[in-house]
């Protein structure tokens, strides 16, 4: 018998603790989606996943994101969770399945015409900035239902929910309130029925506190270093926090 993977053994070990999570719910863990974020690790460790059935990968960087999409099979699913800039849209759209961190009209228009001349559809996600830091990306929750009106009439966009990178905190439970919130204000612009959008995806929760998350309704978690272990922080840019 072959040794198992650190990565493989590691990703079994957040697999059970997603199904705890649920289970401590009363969720059913086939409602939750595990990405897991292999931002700066390199796509060796990715394959190590695939016997698993990982499909769901993160990446941060749109040039990373397109590099790797060349490499790996065309059946995995690349979410882009990473600040996007609106000139590194053309390297997302049609190969990312997801993007999850739309924080600005400017960025949704940009996306569109990008969509627009590959005709193609793209899921979104509004990124919300719950608990106020300004050293992150994101709308206020006061903004957040006026840009999905917004967006929602961009006819190459599907606005699907939204998403969050709540703080890094020792005591995951100090993220519960932020997580509660984020449902709350999902709750919120899902009874408003907009049209062209679905409201059905909740993205929050990472290595620190994804089981909090779950707990309090994401239907998608990130986790990177939970799986990949720590990575080299030199690469990353300002403003991100332990995926």
């Amino acid at each position: 018998m072959p040794l198992e993977s650190t990565v493989t053994e590691n990703y079994r070990k957040v697999r059970e603790n997603v199904r705890r999570a649920c289970e401590r719910a009363g969720r059913d863990p086939a409602e939750v989606t595990l990405i897991a974020v292999s931002k700066t690790k390199p796509v060796s460790m990715m394959e190590e996943l695939l016997p698993e059935g990982v499909v769901d990968f993160g990446e941060n960087k749109p040039q990373e994101l397109k590099e790797k999409y060349e490499l790996l099979p065309k059946d995995l699913r690349f979410h882009m969770i990473g600040h996007l800039q609106r000139n590194k849209v053309k390297y997302v759209v049609g190969r990312a399945c997801m993007i999850h961190s739309v924080d600005s009209l400017r960025l949704a228009q940009a996306i569109q015409e990008e969509a627009q001349k590959r005709g193609i559809l793209v899921p979104v996600l509004a990124e919300v900035n719950i608990a106020g830091e300004e050293s992150k990306f994101g709308l206020s929750p006061e903004e957040t239902p006026d840009l999905v009106q917004e967006i929602s009439r961009f006819p190459n966009l599907r606005v699907q929910g939204l998403m969050t990178i709540a703080p890094f905190v020792e005591n995951p439970e100090e993220n519960r309130v932020h997580f509660r919130n984020l449902y709350k204000l999902f709750i919120d612009i899902k009874e408003r029925n907009i049209d062209n959008v679905s409201m059905c995806i909740l993205s929050m929760g990472m290595t620190n506190d994804y089981e909090i998350a779950i707990e309090e309704g994401a239907t998608m978690v990130r986790v990177g270093t939970g799986i990949f272990g720590e990575r080299d922080y030199n690469k990353e840019t300002s403003g991100e926090d332990v995926l």
